[in-house]
């Protein structure tokens, strides 16, 4: 029986720029009795079917974006008599759609690492279970990626995790509901040893794919202080100082190497925090700022981030502290109008941003904003091609609405091209040119030109357009421009690369905020990267 482990995906690009982690880490899961796993990461290129044969099982991961394409590729390895089984966010929430529309013997929900060699022992035997609950495993228990499997030569950046879950509760993000908001983190050891085997590999920029890599805030520690609950306080001190020392073993690595990571933007208070960070060579955060307003905050529950021109100097501290920052925004809030696509593009440029994503609000299954939405259309929702709007990632891509919700007083093409119009005034080339000065060498600045292009042709028109005839071209693009940026981002392998060791106490600082901190403000809770 062989094991194939597939990441869906309906564009190839030939190269890509991120490692899909979690098919290391289901590799990494895959008793050594099945041999090694076959993987197919169709961002690189589509599946061959001919490889699938009666017997073998089939992995395949999903979430919303590429449920679909999920679905295709299960029903056809079904028919080829595979064993099919689903996992992933989308699944979790939708074990049932799995099997009615994409040919599943079996559904994982929650974490994969201990639920999948049971389930591949089960299919050995013929008797898949219809349900195998994964649940949220402790960190000890993650298992580690086998790097060694993955085609070098295709990806610009690789990728682990140091914490899954995040403490906040944002309305547009699952992450809290599927992961939870106890972060499980890792112990440095395991971390390291991934990140020495990936550079020893020659990869010397590594995303920090996780939920929230700052987990515990200056505000929690001090209202657990003024709570005086010692054992709360314990605990936060305790997840605060693995940070430390995790970030002080990084600091030990090569100092060609680059991170990068997804954080809250309350990590702007706590400047020791970011100091470790950008000795850890963290360099770069995407850091979920959504709106520029005070009501677009509140729009989506985030009002304990700050608005205005104490946003823009918020999101300063970032760049003097050494971390850039990628800009995440919506657009589409009630209380958008359409003077806030100007205000937020200015927003984006006065803070010294060096990237920014700027999607549409859609309802994501699984958060507060679905539930909502799903609500609002009632027990009989209008229907695209047969399929119920409440299962918008059924309708074929062309068919898609570009909005989901009925705005108070814009129309859904004008949201999409006044967003599309951002897009395209913050990656233009004069912009991004100006943004590279930073970059002491003209490589350098080179490489961050051809990343700012690639990453606006793969999110901006594929997130944004809704026909294929544009989709198709932005792919085309993206994947001529990618060759030369990935040879920009390689390393020299370092086989012999030592395990950086943790030489003592961290002397971590967990009092009060310093005097460049705002004052501490309990409010609600913040969220996510994928």
């Amino acid at each position: 029986m062989n094991v194939h482990l597939i990441n869906p995906s309906h564009v190839s690009f030939g190269t890509a720029v991120i490692t899909p982690r979690w098919q290391y880490v289901i590799a990494g899961a895959t008793p050594k009795s099945f041999g090694d796993p076959i993987l197919v990461d169709e961002t690189l290129s589509q599946i061959d079917p001919e490889r699938i044969h009666p017997g073998d099982a089939v992995g395949i991961s999903i979430h919303t974006a590429n449920a679909l394409r999920g679905y295709e590729i299960g029903t056809q390895a079904r028919q080829r008599g595979a064993y099919v089984i689903f996992g992933g966010i989308h699944a979790t929430l939708f074990p049932e759609e799995a099997r009615q529309l994409g040919g599943a013997h079996s559904v994982v929900q929650g974490d994969g690492d201990v639920a999948w060699p049971v389930a591949l022992a089960d299919c050995q035997k013929g008797t898949p279970q219809p349900l195998y609950l994964g649940g949220k495993i402790e960190a000890s228990a993650f298992v580690p990626a086998r790097w060694e499997l993955v085609p070098r030569s295709r990806y610009m950046w690789a990728s682990v995790q140091t914490v899954r879950g995040c403490p906040k509760h944002c309305s547009f993000c699952s992450v809290w509901r599927t992961d939870g908001q106890r972060p499980r983190q890792r112990a440095s050891d395991a971390v390291m040893e991934e990140v020495v085997q990936l550079r020893r590999l020659g990869f010397r920029f590594i995303a920090l794919a996780d939920d929230n890599f700052y987990p515990v805030t200056l505000t929690d520690l001090n209202l657990a202080r003024l709570q005086k609950n010692t054992a709360r306080l314990t605990e936060l001190e305790a997840l605060r100082a693995e940070r430390f020392e995790l970030m002080s073993r990084l600091a030990q690595l090569p100092d060609d190497m680059v991170f990068f990571t997804q954080i809250t933007m309350e990590a702007a208070e706590d400047t020791d925090f970011l100091d470790a960070m950008k000795a850890a060579r963290i360099k770069g955060a995407l850091v979920g700022v959504e709106a520029v307003t005070p009501a677009g905050l509140k729009d989506v529950y985030k009002d304990f981030n700050l608005s205005g021109e104490h946003l823009i100097e918020r999101l300063k501290v970032f760049r003097r502290r050494g971390v850039h920052v990628l800009g995440s925004f919506i657009f589409g809030l009630p209380s958008d109008r359409p003077e806030t696509f100007d205000a937020t593009a200015a927003a984006a440029i006065n803070a010294d941003l060096t990237f920014a994503q700027f999607v549409t609000l859609s309802p994501y299954p699984g958060t507060v904003d679905f539930d909502r939405w799903e609500k609002g259309l009632g027990v009989s929702p209008p229907t695209i091609a047969g399929v119920p709007l409440t299962r918008r990632w059924l309708i074929p891509q062309a068919l898609r609405p570009k909005l989901y919700w009925d705005h108070p007083v814009m129309t859904a093409e004008e949201i999409r091209s006044r967003t599309q119009a951002v897009w395209d005034s913050f990656y233009s080339l004069g912009s991004i040119w100006k943004r590279s000065r930073f970059i002491k060498s003209s490589r350098g600045r080179l490489a961050f030109v051809l990343i700012s292009k690639i990453y606006r042709q793969m999110y901006a028109d594929t997130g944004i357009a809704t026909d294929s005839a544009r989709v198709s071209w932005s792919g085309r693009w993206a994947r001529w421009l990618a060759k030369p940026c990935r040879r920009l981002f390689a390393g020299t392998p370092m086989p012999d690369l030592d395990l950086p060791r943790f030489v003592g106490p961290a002397l971590v600082p967990v009092g009060a905020p310093s005097s460049s901190t705002l004052p501490a403000v309990v409010f609600g809770a913040e969220s996510k990267l994928n």
